[in-house]
């Protein structure tokens, strides 16, 4: 029986479905945590998480099964035994579990028993349960694996603590969400060690996956509610900490207690570091995208530099007749500020060649919105010929506001590999540009300094799209349309439950015939990444077709 560990939490990026890189990267990671006793990596971390329908193809288990005993048979080595995260089969089921790899070998097995089905998640259509889980023996200590959602319940810590666990370890794949990280200390961790008396280890992973993000933020959690140990956020980081036995149980040594990205930098760390690992995974150059001379095409170009770097990011601006001088102007000082490439492209002869190809047809009736939506489908197609001569991605610019409502343009506007904003309302993009040109986020890859010129974002919005147009034509003011979005969407409440907040009866139940109806439009809409409860796509399903109003 030993009265000290030293257990290294290993918070670091993973690959779905690279599984000999992320074995790769495991055995680095063990390599720098020789003195440790255990190493822990985050959930599923051999394939990557979330695995989605690739857990379903033989070739995969069967990969990661070899990869696996490899990983067992480096442990025979000096250097810590190992945690780790992956899919299993047992009796014909999967099971997402882990495995303690100690001295050459397999030592033990357990599988996650709370199946997380909301949200972001649907593993009840993946794996199957596992039972509720008993203790691993580990130096003579009774160390409990409560995995991710495990703990969001009483029932398996407790479980745990009444067969003689001495020590919780908690493996996670926690997406990032605003204000998760609260949640996850208060509302959580805190609740599961004090209820058990035990020490909790929350070891989560770092790093983007399609519409997902991860923050890492890992923490130890002693069993009086305390914070031991608190890791950053956004970064990887492998930190050892230091375990004693005391009279009154187990208790990890106060260590490293990093201060967390206060809002709204966490927001747009969350979107720099998806759109990093978007592009990168998948094998981009960089990215191309139109530069309007407005916010949100500037705050894209500025998360793209931070995420990717200035010299892999390629602004263009494609005026036509009613763009204004000052956004000409606007466009061309953001792209200097932030030190990209900036190039001009009229779409006015393709706007005239369009006009005459379409003039009979059109004969008699007066310019409306086709006319409107040509200009963006034309710009649309400009910025695919960059991307398909040159090879970056397009990253489109539409806000969650204009998404949720279907102010952009399918096939204009909305083209596009990937876009940041997707998940962001318009009072969250001026938030987050006022906060960029005042600070330079701590993962990022841009200049110091504004990344915009002021008049970006103190002028009225407008698509410019016809003479003297302004965004309030057609919509509420943003701080009144936001508030109403995040009571239909992220809230589902009825038009009477909005209103009854102080809001007009006529603009709310507009607002939400507006959502239903661009559901359509979302559906064809590019991934974008996740930042609040309900994002459109993983958190939000709706029928395209259906009839149902509250109003």
């Amino acid at each position: 029986m030993v009265d000290t560990l030293r257990i290294t939490l290993a918070q670091v990026n993973q690959s779905v479905g690279d599984i000999v890189g992320n074995a790769r990267s495991m055995l680095a990671a063990r390599d720098k945590a020789k003195g440790s006793d255990l190493i822990v990596f985050p959930e599923l971390h051999l394939i990557g998480y979330p695995p989605e329908d690739l857990i379903l193809k033989p070739a995969l288990i069967e990969r990661a099964a070899a990869e696996l005993e490899r990983l067992a048979e480096a442990t025979a080595a000096d250097g810590p035994a190992m945690l780790v995260g992956s899919v299993f089969v047992q009796d014909g089921a999967l099971h997402n579990g882990v495995a303690l790899l100690d001295q050459g070998r397999v030592a033990a097995i357990r599988f996650k028993h709370e199946l997380p089905n909301y949200g972001t998640f649907d593993e009840v259509r993946l794996f199957q349960p596992g039972p509720l889980p008993e203790p691993i023996v580990f130096r003579g200590v009774m160390i409990g694996v409560p995995i991710c959602e495990d703990i969001w319940h009483p029932d398996v810590c407790r479980h745990l603590a009444d067969f003689g666990a001495e020590i919780l370890i908690c493996p996670n794949g926690s997406p990032y969400e605003i204000d998760k990280d609260t949640l996850r200390i208060d509302g959580v961790a805190k609740l599961r060690a004090v209820d058990t008396k035990l020490p909790l280890a929350y070891v989560n992973r770092v790093g983007g996956q399609d519409e997902l993000v991860f923050d890492g933020a890992s923490f130890v959690i002693n069993g009086d509610g305390t914070l031991a140990v608190q890791l950053c956020d956004w970064e990887e980081r492998i930190v050892e900490t230091r375990w004693t036995r005391t009279a009154q149980g187990w208790r990890c040594d106060r260590g490293e207690v990093a201060k967390l990205a206060d809002h709204p930098e966490d927001i747009y760390c969350a979107m720099v570091m998806a759109l990093r690992d978007y592009v990168n995974r998948n094998k981009f150059p960089g990215v191309v995208l139109g530069l309007s001379g407005g916010i949100d095409s500037a705050i894209c170009a500025a998360i793209a530099a931070d995420a990717l770097g200035p010299d892999r990011v390629w602004t263009v601006m494609l005026p036509s007749r009613f763009t204004s001088y000052d956004s000409l102007a606007d466009a061309a000082e953001c792209a200097q500020l932030i030190g990209c490439r900036y190039d001009t492209v009229s779409i006015l002869p393709a706007v005239e060649a369009y006009t005459g190809m379409l003039a009979p047809v059109f004969d008699g009736r007066a310019p409306d919105l086709a006319e409107e939506n040509l200009q963006s489908r034309i710009r649309g197609v400009t910025l695919m010929a960059l991307s398909n001569k040159f090879g970056p991605m397009l990253l489109t610019t539409g806000n969650k506001s204009e998404m949720s409502v279907g102010y952009a343009t399918i096939y204009g506007d909305m083209a596009g590999g990937y876009n940041p904003l997707k998940d962001a309302y318009k009072t969250t993009v001026f938030a987050i540009s006022r906060w960029r040109n005042e600070h330079k986020p701590k993962i990022g890859l841009g200049r110091e300094g504004p990344v915009m010129p002021d008049t970006i974002i103190t002028k009225p919005p407008t698509a410019e799209l016809r003479e003297n147009q302004k965004d309030s034509d057609s919509l509420p003011p943003y701080d009144v349309l936001d508030a109403i979005l995040l009571g239909l969407v992220e809230h589902e409440k009825s038009v009477a439950q909005v209103v009854s907040e102080g809001f007009d009866h006529a603009t709310v139940a507009r607002i939400e015939r507006l959502l239903h109806l661009a559901e359509y439009k979302r559906r064809q809409a590019p991934p974008g990444v996740k930042l609040g409860s309900r994002n459109f796509g993983r958190d939000r399903r709706y029928p395209i077709t259906h009839a149902f109003r509250s109003a």
